[in-house]
C-alpha cells in the first residue's frame, strides 16, 4: 500500500499490522511468516539507512525481499502452497560491460521465485531469458533518477502527471500536463518525434490528443520547455466513441499512471507493446543489480562509488538512499489519492520540482 508518510512513520504502521495480519496472513504459517519476514525487512532497511555505499545495496535488497515474502503471505490471490517463494527470479551477468549495459533476466512465469511471483500479483511483466534488459532502462524509469542519466542515450524516463493542472473539459476529455518530457523527444517539434515518444508510455500511447497551440490546430505540439532542459506539454484524452464524458475522469487517469510517494507517473513499457513494470519492480530490479555487484564484484563496485574517480558515484548513492529504497511502502502499490490530497502535497511538490523553471 502507498502511505503518505516518512520511513519511520511507514514503519510504525506497518508493525502495527503485525498484531492483526491483513489478507491471508491472518493465521497459521502464513501469519508466522508475514510476521517474521516484516521483522526482518525493517531491521535490514534500517542497517541500511546508517551504512555506506560499499555495503549498502545488500541490506537494502534483502530487506526488500524479506518485505517480498512478508507480501506473498498475505496475498489472498496466491492458494495453497503458492506463498512460498523460491529463490530470486532475477539474475544479472554481464559486469564487464560498462554500468548502464548489466543485463537482467528474469525466470520464466512458472517460476516461484521472488522477482517473477510479486511480479504477477502486481501485475507487472517479466521478460524471462531470451532477450535481457539492459539496467539503464530500468533506472531511468526511477523518479529519483530524472537528474541522474547514465549515458547520453536518448532517455524514456517516468514522466511525471500534473493532478494539480488535471481538469475535464466537456468536448476534449480530460487534460493534464505530462512533465519532464526529455529534450531528445521535443528537440526538432515533430508530431513524429513526439508519437514514437509515447508510443512507449501506456496510457499516452492511443485515444490522446495534445496541445498544438491556437494559431494551429493541425501544427506541430506546443511544448513549454524549462529552463534547465526538459518540458511539459497539455495532453488530452477524449471521450471514447459510444461514452459520453462522465465524472470518472480522475479516477480514469489513475488508472492510465502508476502512484509512487506523493505523485504520480506514465512509466514507459520494457518493449514497444509490452507492459509497465510496477514501481515496486523496477526499484527491485536496479536494487538487486546493485547488490549482485557488491557482492560478487566488490572490486568493481568499490571503483562504481568512488566519488573521486567515478560519474556514477553519486547517482548510485542517491538511489540507495531515497526514502523509497529505504521503507517499502513508499513504492509498493499505486495510490489511490483525491485531488484534495494533491493539494496538500504543493510544498513537497515544489521542492521535488524545482528544477521546471519554465
Amino acid at each position: 500500500m502507498y502511505m503518505k508518510a516518512e520511513p519511520d512513520e511507514a514503519w510504525e504502521k506497518l508493525g502495527a499490522s503485525r498484531a492483526d495480519p491483513p489478507g491471508k496472513a491472518s493465521s497459521g504459517q502464513r501469519r508466522k511468516t508475514y510476521v517474521a519476514a516484516l521483522e526482518q525487512a525493517e531491521q535490514m532497511f534500517r542497517a541500511a539507512a546508517v551504512v555506506g555505499p560499499a555495503t549498502r545495496p545488500l541490506q537494502v535488497f534483502y530487506g526488500l525481499s524479506q518485505a517480498g515474502r512478508a507480501i506473498a503471505a498475505a496475498a489472498v490471490d496466491l492458494k495453497s502452497e503458492d506463498w512460498r517463494l523460491e529463490g530470486h527470479g532475477i539474475k544479472a551477468s554481464g559486469y564487464d560491460k560498462p554500468f548502464a549495459d548489466i543485463e537482467i533476466r528474469t525466470d520464466p512465469a512458472t517460476s516461484r521465485g521472488s522477482f517473477v511471483r510479486l511480479s504477477q500479483l502486481l501485475e507487472s511483466p517479466v521478460w524471462g531469458k531470451t532477450d535481457p534488459v539492459r539496467l539503464e532502462d530500468v533506472w531511468d524509469m526511477l523518479p529519483v533518477n530524472l537528474k541522474y542519466p547514465l549515458t547520453g542515450r536518448d532517455r524514456h524516463p517516468a514522466l511525471h502527471m500534473d493532478e494539480l493542472s488535471m481538469h475535464d473539459d466537456p468536448d476534449s476529455g480530460m487534460q493534464a500536463s505530462v512533465c519532464d518530457i526529455p529534450d531528445w523527444a521535443i528537440h526538432d517539434g515533430s508530431t513524429e518525434t513526439l508519437s514514437a515518444f509515447f508510443a512507449r508510455y501506456p496510457g499516452l500511447d492511443r485515444n490522446r490528443e495534445y496541445d498544438r497551440g491556437h494559431l494551429d490546430p493541425d501544427g506541430p505540439p506546443s511544448f513549454t520547455r524549462y529552463r534547465n532542459g526538459g518540458g511539459e506539454i497539455e495532453v488530452s484524452w477524449p471521450p471514447l466513441q459510444g461514452h459520453a464524458p462522465s465524472g470518472d475522469g480522475p479516477s480514469h487517469m489513475r488508472r492510465l499512471t502508476c502512484g509512487h510517494g506523493p505523485a504520480r507517473y506514465f512509466v514507459p513499457s520494457l518493449s514497444q507493446e509490452g507492459r509497465a513494470p510496477h514501481f515496486l519492480m523496477a526499484w527491485w530490479s536496479v536494487v538487486y543489480t546493485l547488490s549482485m555487484l557488491a557482492r560478487y564484484e566488490p572490486a568493481t563496485w568499490a571503483g562504481l562509488i568512488s566519488v573521486d574517480t567515478s560519474p556514477h558515484a553519486v547517482p548510485i548513492e542517491s538511489v540507495l538512499s531515497a526514502p523509497s529504497a529505504l521503507s517499502p511502502a513508499s513504492s509498493s502499490a499505486p495510490s489511490k489519492r483525491s485531488r484534495t490530497d494533491a493539494a496538500d502535497d504543493e510544498p513537497i511538490r515544489r521542492r521535488q520540482y524545482a528544477h521546471r523553471q519554465k
